[in-house]
């Protein structure tokens, strides 16, 4: 096949509705690295192909991006999203599955607001303990050395 009927088909399937790996990109705000990532591991289905070997996607397949993109905007785990996508192709779902799935990942955010709200309690007091002057002595190196004491030391 030859290039110029190789871009003659690219220009037909997107005279046709579809879209070019880069244009479903676009469309989405999906990078073209994350939806070739999300077609490996199985989020997206695999792209349908010019003879060239050009991606190819609809509609459905940028409506199936803008999903993942929200989810993942919401904090979810890929393997979260996979369940979550499983349930919204599944027209028989119940809904108490796809809430379930929310209230377990809403008390995991908890847990993550909550240890990093411990994080800042705890900078904030050692940033308050240094002078900040000319000095040598800081706690909070003094902290962060002491920490690295307690773990185990690595074989070199």
């Amino acid at each position: 096949m030859t290039k110029q009927t190789m871009r003659s088909e690219h220009a037909d399937a997107r005279a046709q509705g579809w879209y070019d790996i880069g244009q479903a990109a676009a469309r989405s705000g999906v990078s073209a690295k994350m939806i070739r990532h999300y077609e490996r591991i199985g989020l997206m289905p695999p792209a349908a192909r010019t003879s060239g070997n050009y991606r190819m996607y609809g509609e459905a397949e940028l409506h199936r991006l803008h999903f993942i993109r929200r989810a993942r905007t919401l904090g979810f785990a890929m393997k979260q999203i996979a369940a979550l996508l499983a349930l919204w192709d599944d027209p028989q779902r119940a809904s108490s599955q796809v809430r379930a799935l929310a209230r377990v990942h809403v008390a995991e955010l908890g847990e993550k607001i909550a240890q990093m709200q411990a994080m800042v309690r705890t900078l904030e007091s050692l940033a308050q303990q240094c002078h900040g002057n000319d000095r040598p002595t800081c706690p909070i190196l003094d902290d962060l050395a002491q920490s690295a004491e307690l773990l185990p030391r690595r074989r070199r």
